[in-house]
């Protein structure tokens, strides 16, 4: 899908200090050191068995727009943000690196090096903010959404949390909900973005807006047929059915309870509706699920789950907690040696292993060169930029396809929501010939 903002410069998504970076190495000469970069995640949220890599194809699509356009550069020298000579730099920027990483909608652990920048300091320094921004977000959303995904069991979850974020991450987040197996959005701009199917009914103000509960339904119904969802909860939730079934016939699409216990209310809506003749009419609920509450609900007559705030929040969705590091610089690796903060110096290649009946063994990140072949192996770094020209990348729907076929390898107890610690440990190991 074509993006409605294609002039819009994403330059300004950067942190102060990439540009004050930037201006000290000009100014000593730094500026165009050969260096290596990798964004991981130190650790998991707490309890995580795995993360997902969400943002990737975004991520590049907001690389291509990243340059200093009249307005950026006006700003930085009216502040005084940056020297002259900086100023000129930036308006001839152009990246023209390399970037590889690991496919959207694949599966990661600590340390998995999830992108990788080769370029000049300069040019790969300055991209920090925006990698870590996307990255960050909808790897947090998408490895919430896969772990709502795999509570439900095949039931579908439709994403429902616009109006508990802010505008633009409510739009990412429903792209990244999409690619971990949300089946549609509620969110217009994210089926126009991104081609994610959107769908939506009513809300209980349309029901009050009546003179009566029937009538809210009925003109629901005739607006757009008696296959549509209805709302059942504004008042008494049976007394709803009834009206609802009233309204549409026994061909009702679906009704959605927003409220209660859902469980409960679930099996006597169940009850109700076969009594009614409605036997098809599928039952939604919605009211703050989490992969808990899904979870909480596969025994009861439940058709499909509308997940909002658990999914696009911090206490549904923690932070992946990545981070951006140069890991080589002159062709030498480099590493932060702070406590609990340290990184591991090289670039690395990573595989993953897998056993003869397709599940995920063993992670190797080498640096310095590559794993020795293993049958079964996956190698998990793509590339996506190649000398500064940006190489065609796969489809929403095609990174839906390949998370989902991911998820099959791991491993039975990775999928349980019992707290552990992550499923696979990377293995970073040094090439031979080379030094540790």
């Amino acid at each position: 899908m074509s993006d409605p903002r294609p002039g819009l410069s994403t330059a300004f998504f950067t942190d102060h200090y990439e540009l004050t970076m930037l201006n000290a190495a000009l100014r000593d000469g730094t500026a165009d050191r050969p260096c290596v970069f990798e964004a991981f995640a130190r650790r998991l949220p707490e309890g995580r068995r795995y993360g997902v890599v969400g943002g990737t194809g975004r991520l590049i699509e907001e690389l291509e727009r990243f340059r200093f356009s009249d307005d950026e550069l006006r700003f930085l020298r009216d502040n005084q943000v940056v020297d002259a000579d900086t100023i000129a730099w930036l308006e001839r920027y152009t990246f023209s690196g390399d970037i590889l990483g690991y496919r959207e909608g694949e599966l990661y652990f600590p340390e998995s090096p999830i992108l990788t920048v080769r370029a000049s300091f300069a040019e790969g320094v300055i991209l920090e903010t925006l990698i870590l921004s996307i990255l960050n977000h909808d790897s947090a959303i998408a490895s919430a959404a896969a772990r709502m995904i795999s509570a439900a069991q095949g039931r579908p979850c439709i994403e429902m949390g616009s109006r508990r974020t802010h505008e633009e991450a409510a739009v990412a987040s429903a792209r990244a909900a999409y690619l971990a197996g949300f089946t549609s959005t509620s969110n217009l701009e994210a089926g126009r973005r991104h081609g994610v199917p959107t769908a939506g009914t009513a809300a209980h103000a349309f029901t009050l807006l009546h003179d009566s509960e029937l009538d809210a339904f009925r003109s629901q119904v005739d607006a757009f047929g008696p296959g549509t969802s209805l709302l059942v909860d504004t008042y008494d939730v049976m007394d709803g059915i009834r009206n609802a079934v009233a309204a549409a016939g026994p061909e009702l699409g679906a009704i959605r309870l927003d409220s209660g216990d859902l469980g409960e209310l679930a099996k006597e809506a169940r009850e109700l509706l076969d009594s009614l003749g409605a036997t098809k009419t599928r039952i939604i609920v919605t009211s703050d699920l989490d992969e808990y509450a899904i979870a909480s609900l596969l025994a009861a007559p439940v058709d499909g789950y509308g997940v909002g705030t658990s999914l696009v929040t911090g206490s549904g969705a923690p932070t992946a907690g990545m981070v951006y590091k140069i890991v080589e610089r002159d062709g030498v690796p480099v590493a932060k040696k702070s406590s609990g903060k340290g990184s591991v110096g090289g670039q690395k290649t990573a595989v993953r292993r897998h056993s003869t009946t397709g599940k995920m063994t063993e992670e190797v990140a080498v640096i310095g060169g590559e794993p020795t072949p293993e049958e079964r192996d996956l190698v998990l770094q793509v590339p996506y930029v190649q000398d500064g020209e940006f190489l065609p990348r796969a489809s929403l729907n095609e990174t839906r396809d390949y998370h989902a076929q991911q998820m099959k390898t791991l491993p039975r107890e990775a999928l349980k929501l019992l707290r552990g610690c992550p499923i696979l440990d990377v293995d970073v190991q040094y090439a031979k010939g080379q030094p540790a």
